[in-house]
């Protein structure tokens, strides 16, 4: 596999808009006081990103016909969110999710 200075351009291009499209916001809005009601409505777009994404996880989308559930998925979604719920930690959720999925994929249930 070759390295071409194509490849090298994409990279940058690609981490500079990732770099920009993440800080800008955030120095932008530095500058700027939002209204109470532009806050309050802010604070709900985390628990929407997430209930969109445990949705798109936990459903296997067929065309024309009902979605079904990811059973490995939603096993390994139970002590996720069961660490959730007891810790408050983004970081336990992340590894007892991960930890569960290895044991799900490991023993091949679901």
């Amino acid at each position: 596999m070759s390295f071409t200075l194509t490849d090298l351009w994409v990279i940058l291009g690609c981490g500079a808009v990732t770099l920009l499209s993440r800080v800008f916001p955030f120095a932008l809005l530095k500058k700027f006081q939002l209204p109470a009601g532009v806050i309050d409505f802010l604070t709900f777009i985390p628990i929407a990103i997430m209930t969109a994404l445990c949705c798109q996880s936990l459903l296997v989308v067929h065309p024309g016909h009902w979605a079904t559930l990811n059973l490995a998925n939603c096993l390994a979604a139970i002590p996720a969110t069961l660490a959730g719920i007891l810790t408050k930690s983004l970081l336990a959720v992340v590894v007892v999710g991960i930890m569960a999925m290895a044991l799900i994929r490991y023993f091949q249930w679901g």
